[in-house]
């Protein structure tokens, strides 16, 4: 895994290239990634770099946390992360506190992004499965939503495992893969990501250079 940055869902916008057509795109705000401490094989037994996003009150902050924090000398954020590193070789020009820049990815490159769906509660098989609603007439009586037979009788005796039926729906760690960089603004440290990905306005995002890059 190489290194990536903790970014925030600014909105949705589009983009028009230079022979006018029309790209939608997602902003995304990756300013202040700071580096909060750095792993490496002969003290950790893995090569990483954890990085701090946002900013949060120090009364907010537990103690371990808050020396953490202190030890890297830098200020307290919303949302940890760490991105696991192929080797030692990058850790020589990083330092605690240091601040990731936006250069590290670049126009056209192909990224994963993870973000949490928006939730929409405790929800029935129709919206959260896409099931069929069963007939509104015709001695359907109270069935109407119903999602049907959901296993045998006596034998097995049981509901198998996976059986999609109602519960909560949304809230969940998703991943799109292979999404194109179309501009990244350096001056407003943004990225604009082509077309959509899970995450409500203003909610964090994990931005990683694609592993499965399509040829």
């Amino acid at each position: 895994m190489s290194l990536g940055l903790i970014g925030r869902k600014v909105g949705m916008t589009r983009v028009f290239t230079e022979n006018g057509t029309s790209l939608p795109v997602t902003v995304i705000d990756v300013s202040q990634n700071r580096v909060i401490q750095i792993k490496s094989k002969e003290t950790d037994g893995y090569s990483a770099i954890q990085l701090a996003f946002g900013k949060k009150r120090a009364v907010r902050i537990n103690k371990p946390l808050a020396g953490h924090y202190s030890k890297a000398g830098a200020e307290a954020g919303e949302i940890i992360k760490e991105f696991r590193l192929h080797s030692d070789e990058a850790l020589g020009k990083l330092k605690n506190g240091a601040f990731i820049e936006i250069d590290i990815f670049q126009e056209g490159q192909k990224v994963d992004i993870s973000g949490i769906t928006i939730g929409k509660g405790y929800a029935g098989t129709i919206k959260r499965h896409n099931f069929s609603a069963n007939r509104t007439t015709h001695g359907n009586s109270k069935a109407h939503r119903k999602p049907g037979s959901i296993g045998m009788a006596q034998d097995p005796g049981r509901i198998f495992p996976g059986k999609r039926m109602s519960g909560q729906m949304g809230n969940v760690r998703k991943t799109i893969q292979n999404l194109e960089i179309i501009r990244i603004d350096k001056e407003k440290n943004l990225l604009l990501i082509k077309g959509s990905f899970p995450g409500s306005k203003g909610g964090k995002v994990i931005i990683r250079p694609s592993v499965k890059v399509k040829q």
